[in-house]
């Protein structure tokens, strides 16, 4: 029988995957969590083989607690079921050791079966999801760069987004124009749109 957690903000995505697998032969889900820190708590006492993650939960992305998990409760898989499917986020996933990487359009029966893939060891990420990160390349933007525009992307002033990366305003600035140089955008808000949508930060 293979264990699962589900990960879900929204009780009705939660629901219905949790009526979905259980209609699955081998597959039991034992846990459920609507934040990060309650799905840790959860994976801590129930011992899930498979997480099923949002990618986007309240307190942190799932691609942050797929690192969480695997480091507190290293027999648990992961695999991440978003609408939010952006190449930046796929490569970011599956860097960080996630199993499976698919849309939340996908059908009953696949979702069965990458839980079982995963659960084996195995990975799946959705053709479509992959093709579009293949063609929209790697992110140009450095480690240093991506961390002040999501800082940016708070609406914070430059003095504060300078305070809580410990820079100078100056360099905030540098930053900030060297970012919004490389994605082609105006300014930092632009830059924060265009960083977004791929999924880069």
């Amino acid at each position: 029988m293979i264990r699962v957690l589900l990960a879900d903000d929204e009780n009705l995505i939660r629901s219905a995957l949790r009526a979905l697998l259980s209609l699955e032969d081998g597959i039991e889900v034992v846990a459920e969590a609507a934040t990060a820190d309650e799905a840790l708590a959860m994976a801590r006492s129930f011992r899930p083989d498979v997480a099923v993650l949002d990618l986007q939960l309240p307190d942190r992305d799932g691609i942050a607690l797929a690192a969480d998990l695997h480091e507190q409760v290293p027999g648990c898989r992961t695999m991440i079921v978003t609408s939010h499917g952006r190449p930046g986020y796929l490569k970011r996933a599956l860097a960080g050791g996630v199993g499976g990487f698919l849309p939340k359009t996908v059908s009953a029966s696949v979702l069965a079966q990458v839980v079982r893939t995963v659960h084996a060891g195995g990975r799946y990420v959705d053709p479509e999801l992959a093709a579009d990160a293949i063609s929209a390349g790697d992110s140009p933007l450095t480690a240093r760069e991506s961390d002040v525009l999501e800082l940016a992307a708070e609406g914070a002033p430059v003095e504060e987004i300078a305070r809580r990366a410990a820079l100078t305003p100056g360099t905030v600035r540098n930053y900030l124009s060297s970012a919004a140089s490389k994605l082609g955008a105006a300014n930092r808000h632009e830059a924060v749109h265009v960083a977004r949508r791929h999924g880069w930060i």
